[in-house]
């Protein structure tokens, strides 16, 4: 089938996404800036304020994989409506059980609630489908980056929320969830009745070449280390044989782990988004145990979620241009100076915290939109969306288990224990990155092999 018709209107697509994501911004940012106050007031114990991040990312990591599934079978749009649909449910479902004072079933609409930012994050993807060829990381940064408004005002909506939850009647802390569920509900309407994305299966039949009549653009980079040590954007061949189409999502995890260059990519994800999520769960919490207002606090996250996006077109267009793996190497070097600063910094330095929250969100960035599109790159089309589900499903697990692991680091050794276990975390990252450049400069192979047909 022509590549042409498997991607209509490419331009109204990414358009659509682009707004798209300003609504799952909002929706996204608007409760998760209060959740774990809200769970902390709800319980009188603010070391479990950390769960409800948790109980988030692992209800992200669970529908990860379904939705990378439902977009094989029935196309993105049907994925990316499903999951904001659920996110819908679940701010409901956290405004009631929040009203009733029925705790567990706050965790189930978080759990719920965290569909949204699975689609979200499954959305970078669905850009780089709609993309020109070459040009992948800067239409996934262009979609990151329309999520920088809706992420930046959700927290500085969490005030006013909580005043408009007040005057209906409900609990502190419940009212920025009521402009959550609005949000994904009009995300969800978007996407179900504007946007037309073939099924991702279909997409990967026709990734062997252009159409006929068709501009292919720019060559389309593989990312590889060179044997100087330095990482490069290089033509080249998907680094994975391609296995059976029904290959499951962590069939394809295990394929592509053999690969050291696909393992780093991964790795970027995984790490990057666990040391962002460990560190920046934690930092409401610490902030207003040091008497710094609920306001103060939606201006530091409004800082970092500028920094997680603000300048994800700068990081997708380098992305494409030196190569994603320096792109990976210059986030971990940002993520250390942001958790040496978190390290150091007093709670009431309203210099310093902003810019280790800042810090934190760039270097995230560059993980996220560096590995992503080095993920892309490195495999065989017939399992990069398997892959890409599973990848989504491995970042939000280990995510929850440091957003649940903080709030008793917190409580044991303070911000400073948070900080310091969040450096740890990029270890295995750093190792990965020296294993694809020692593979790279033996001349050893970074195809994996399929598994027995």
């Amino acid at each position: 089938m022509p590549r042409a018709n498997a991607v209509p209107h490419r331009g109204l697509s990414l358009a659509v996404l682009i707004v798209n994501q300003l609504l799952a911004g909002v929706g996204v940012a608007s409760g998760i800036a209060v959740a774990a106050l809200l769970v902390g007031e709800l319980t009188g114990a603010d070391q479990l304020g950390g769960l409800a991040q948790s109980a988030s990312v692992l209800g992200a990591a669970l529908t990860a994989i379904p939705l990378a599934r439902l977009a094989v079978r029935r196309g993105r749009h049907v994925a990316l409506a499903t999951g904001y649909a659920l996110a819908m449910v679940g701010a409901i479902l956290i405004v009631t059980a929040a009203a009733s004072g029925w705790v567990p079933l706050v965790f189930l609409g978080l759990a719920a609630f965290g569909a949204g930012a699975a689609a979200g994050l499954q959305a970078r993807f669905a850009a780089t489908e709609v993309a020109a060829p070459g040009f992948e990381a800067r239409s996934m940064s262009l979609v990151l980056w329309a999520t920088t408004l809706g992420s930046v005002a959700g927290p500085l909506l969490a005030d006013a929320g909580n005043q408009v939850g007040q005057a209906l009647g409900l609990p502190p802390l419940v009212g920025p969830f009521v402009f959550s569920g609005v949000a994904f509900g009009l995300s969800t309407l978007l996407v179900a009745t504007l946007l037309r994305l073939p099924k991702a299966g279909q997409l990967a039949a026709d990734a062997e070449g252009p159409a006929v009549g068709e501009d292919a653009g720019p060559a389309e980079a593989t990312d590889a280390v060179d044997t100087s040590g330095a990482v490069a954007a290089e033509p080249g061949p998907a680094v994975a044989s391609a296995p059976p189409p029904s290959v499951s999502s962590w069939d394809a995890l295990r394929i592509a782990v053999r690969s050291p260059r696909a393992l780093f990519a991964i790795l970027a994800i995984v790490c990057s988004h666990t040391v962002m999520v460990g560190v920046m769960v934690m930092t409401p919490v610490h902030m207003t145990h040091h008497g710094l207002s609920l306001t103060l606090v939606g201006v530091v996250i409004s800082i970092h979620i500028i920094g997680m996006y603000g300048a994800s077109p700068l990081v997708g267009w380098l992305a494409d241009r030196i190569g994603s793996p320096r792109v990976i190497f210059i986030g971990v070097a940002i993520l250390l100076s942001a958790t040496l600063i978190g390290i150091l910094a007093p709670a009431d330095d309203m210099l310093l915290v902003p810019l280790a929250l800042g810090l934190l969100g760039l270097g995230w960035s560059c993980g996220l939109i560096g590995g992503s599109t080095l993920v892309t790159r490195s495999v065989d089309p017939s399992i990069r969306v398997p892959l890409q589900g599973a990848t989504d499903a491995a970042m939000n697990l280990a995510a929850a288990i440091a957003a649940a692991m903080s709030g008793f680091l917190l409580g044991w050794g303070g911000f400073a224990a948070v900080n310091i276990v969040a450096v740890f975390v990029l270890v295995p990252l750093v190792i990965a990155g020296v294993a694809a450049v020692r593979s790279s400069r033996a001349g050893l192979s970074l195809e994996p092999s399929a598994p027995a047909r």
